[in-house]
């Protein structure tokens, strides 16, 4: 009976310390220390949350800048990767029609990132070639100048984040990101629920 109260004893002293005790410890450090991050990586603007710079989402409108392709269609329950491999005619197939809704927009070669899907399905970033060579679609959708159409070139090249600490992963570029530097920049597309993407 005694080793039955003790055991009771340490199970509810337990279940306080890691259940209630460390919880609420790690939500106030974190939220004092890097609020941001804790909450998310929320970009909000004009009153309205944008999204999270962690994870991809869905832009059609050719005033846009693309994303990579999502398995998912940007979903977060399901997300995930294909887990089809290079034998693939399922994926041979994806990337022949990715290829041919893009090739009216794109000249030149298209980047990989662009015709293939990420592991996550929701991956934020494209390449700086996948941004640069959207460039042109973007330009005209938005009815840029030449002088514009420079100015969001240099934008790009703004937007490029290099490898952490300079030698983790490759540069990329935050689609969300570049779009919402392009509104706040060029002002947004005129057509209605244009911003809903």
């Amino acid at each position: 009976m005694r080793n039955l109260k003790s055991g009771i004893l340490i199970f509810l002293i337990m279940a306080v310390l890691t259940g209630v005790v460390y919880p609420l410890v790690i939500t106030v450090i974190s939220q004092t220390a890097f609020p941001d991050k804790a909450n998310g990586s929320l970009l909000s603007g004009d009153g309205e949350i944008h999204g999270s710079i962690l994870a991809g989402q869905k832009f059609t409108l050719p005033e846009y800048f693309w994303p990579r392709p999502s398995i998912s269609e940007y979903n977060a329950l399901p997300s995930g990767a294909s887990n089809q491999g290079p034998t693939s005619e399922a994926l041979r197939q994806a990337v022949e029609d990715r290829s041919r809704e893009l090739t009216p927009y794109i000249s030149g070669q298209i980047p990989a990132d662009l015709l293939l899907a990420s592991g996550s399905g929701l991956d934020p970033h494209i390449s700086p070639d996948a941004a640069l060579v959207q460039i042109d679609h973007v330009a005209q959708a938005r009815n840029l100048s030449a002088e514009q159409k420079a100015h969001l070139r240099e934008l790009v090249n703004q937007y490029i984040e290099q490898p952490q600490w300079g030698v983790f992963g490759a540069p990329r570029v935050n689609v969300l990101r570049l779009n919402l530097a392009v509104d706040d920049t060029f002002g947004k597309p005129p057509l209605e629920g244009a911003n809903q993407h």
